[in-house]
């Protein structure tokens, strides 16, 4: 590997995080990416989509390289060994954690350590342009160099990392290099400390190194209590600190992925913003976490929601800011994008529109919450009421699906996530969780259920289908297996069908005709194993779940999106979605198919 490409496959980035925001480093060493102070904000290293003033932090052997990489087990810790012909070094990043828990300043700790020979390393720090928005530039100041673009001031530190010294008559943006040599047992370190318009703190070196073995046990402790025992254990346990990484711990919200940008086909043009946290993948994560008996993520994810959709009024957003806002439209920025594929935005154009399905979701997190033996407070309950009232009355108007298309229609999994809220209305106000008629809500669940058979279901293609009186096919129904809605023959023949138009091998497109402008959806073939266990087809789903296991990158993450043709990896990554679906199809599958068909835990 003499040279690194300068833009790299996405599935060759693994990420990292504190809590705040989300490093990706490539399986060459290199930081491309790495919003700062939050996840949301613009990124100081953005090379991943802004390959000419993007910037980076690169740490690498000077000569040809191979690279071999793993998280350090139950953590969120990334350690790369590099081999080459003069020896062996091994290379630790993370994002560092605090005494007490996250940083109040990010933190982004290199540790390299020689294990054989002697391996000549070179680093650079580039500062980005915050996609065109800054001009970067260096400041000599009293205590160290200081990196300052726009409000974000960033510096660094380390130990025996041979710092070269800056040229004085260098242009604005100058970087930040040097170059030591390993020898076996020899340590080395490399931090970047950055705050956004506050003061900078610029760290011990020496405490930094200490910080990254306390992070280590700290995820390591996380993992303990996640403590998850069952099949594919170690496969969940990686989707749980994936999902773990999307978590914005100061507030509880859940980002759907890390990026914005990355396309999800080879023409561009459908390039999005995931750092927002969408009610759907919260409902999703919540149902999951609560199974594996974590309380605080789940309280405060739910506890987040409330308080922001009451802020917001009673109308129901099909997403929100980290920070409990309205999530803007979207700006465009003058950059080229992930291997030349733009636009490259922030915000979403999605944030408007009316999804029914978002009804059954908030209901879903909710009844799975008070399952779970815990108490909705009386202002959560008067709301719930008011939105099965909502969802009583709104339930025959088209919407824009959950695929947020432009097109209002009568999605069949629209209406089937409304039969969902009506649905856990009734169990809620029977376990008197909430206040109501459970009378209406059971009347109008039934006539919704009614309504999609007569309306949704094709005898001609024994399948629910896309909308009211389509003949296409649409992956999200398989949700409602799960759901309850149907795990009988139709669902099963739906599954056929589905199969035969959208399936390409284990992997699914996500409905009829997107295959001529994105690749599969990871989350759909999940979803199939999953509604196969719930129809009793148990043989086909473990096969289906073997297939996609092994469709992960080399240290088990997902994008959004899978090439069916060469496996690689499109859409904004990782996805909070795949992994989503992945755990869920592996709880499901644990709780309904017999022993002898699942894997050792």
């Amino acid at each position: 590997m003499p040279s690194s490409p300068s833009v790299r496959p996405i599935d060759s980035y693994a990420p990292i995080g504190d809590g705040r925001t989300v490093a990706l480093i490539g399986d060459d060493g290199r930081v491309d990416w790495l919003p700062l102070p939050d996840l949301t904000d613009l990124p100081v290293f953005a090379r991943l989509l802004d390959d000419e003033t993007g910037g980076c932090f690169e740490l690498r052997p000077v000569s040809e390289f191979r690279s071999a990489r793993r998280y350090i087990p139950d953590t969120n810790v990334l350690e790369t060994t590099f081999t080459t012909d003069d020896g062996v070094v091994r290379v630790t990043d993370a994002m560092v954690s605090g005494v007490a828990g996250r940083m109040p300043w990010a933190e982004l700790a290199r540790r390299i350590d020689g294990i054989e020979g002697a391996v000549a390393m070179r680093w650079r720090v580039q500062p980005g342009s915050s996609l065109q928005t800054a001009s970067p530039w260096l400041e000599r100041a009293q205590h160290g160099d200081v990196i300052r673009s726009g409000k974000t001031a960033f510096a660094l530190t380390g130990f025996e990392h041979g710092p070269a010294d800056p040229d004085p008559d260098a242009p604005l943006g100058a970087e930040l290099t040097g170059a030591f040599t390993t020898a076996p047992g020899s340590r080395h370190l490399l931090a970047v400390a950055a705050t956004h318009d506050e003061p900078l703190h610029l760290p011990d070196p020496h405490n930094v190194d200490d910080g990254i073995d306390r992070t280590i046990a700290h995820w390591q402790h996380w993992s303990r209590v996640f403590s998850y025992d069952g099949p594919w254990g170690e496969q969940v346990q990686r989707s749980a600190l994936a999902l773990k990484l999307l978590i914005y711990s100061p507030s509880g919200a859940i980002a759907a992925a890390a990026t914005t940008s990355l396309p999800e086909n080879p023409e561009g043009g459908k390039n999005w913003d995931y750092r927002h946290a969408w009610v759907r993948d919260l409902a999703y994560t919540t149902h999951a976490l609560v199974r594996f008996g974590l309380r605080e993520e789940t309280h405060a994810a739910l506890s987040w929601l409330l308080h922001t959709i009451r802020r917001h009024g009673d109308d129901l957003h099909v997403m929100y800011t980290l920070n409990g806002g309205l999530v803007p439209a979207p700006t465009e920025y003058d950059v080229s994008g992930w291997n030349g594929l733009g636009p490259v935005v922030t915000g979403n154009p999605a944030g408007e529109q009316l999804q029914l399905g978002v009804y059954g979701d908030l209901m879903a997190i909710c009844r799975t919450y008070v399952d779970a033996g815990n108490v909705l407070d009386i202002g959560t309950g008067r709301m719930l009421s008011q939105i099965a009232d909502r969802t009583c009355d709104v339930w025959r108007n088209p919407d824009s699906g959950m695929w947020e298309l432009p097109e209002e229609r009568h999605y069949t999994s629209s209406k089937m996530g409304c039969w969902k809220a009506l649905e856990d209305a009734v169990a809620l106000a029977e376990a008197g969780a909430i206040p109501g008629s459970a009378e209406r809500w059971r009347a109008e669940r039934d006539r919704i259920r009614h309504w999609i058979d007569e309306h949704c279901w094709s005898e001609e293609r024994s399948a629910y289908v896309f909308y009211a009186g389509a003949d296409t096919l649409d992956a999200s129904v398989l949700l409602h297996a799960p759901s309850g809605f149907d795990r009988g023959e139709r669902m099963s023949t739906t599954i056929d069908a589905l199969i035969e138009e959208l399936g390409a091998g284990a992997l699914l497109y996500r409905y009829s005709g997107v295959s001529a402008e994105e690749k599969t959806f990871v989350a759909c073939a999940f979803w199939l194993t999953e509604a196969l266990a719930c129809v009793g087809r148990h043989q086909e789903a473990r096969e289906r779940m073997d297939q996609l296991l092994a469709l992960a990158n080399d240290v088990g993450i997902y994008a959004e999106m899978i090439d069916a043709d060469d496996g690689s990896a499109w859409g904004n990554t990782p996805q909070a979605l795949s992994h989503l679906a992945f755990l869920t199809a592996a709880m499901t599958m644990r709780e309904v198919m017999p022993d002898d068909l699942l894997p050792d835990s």
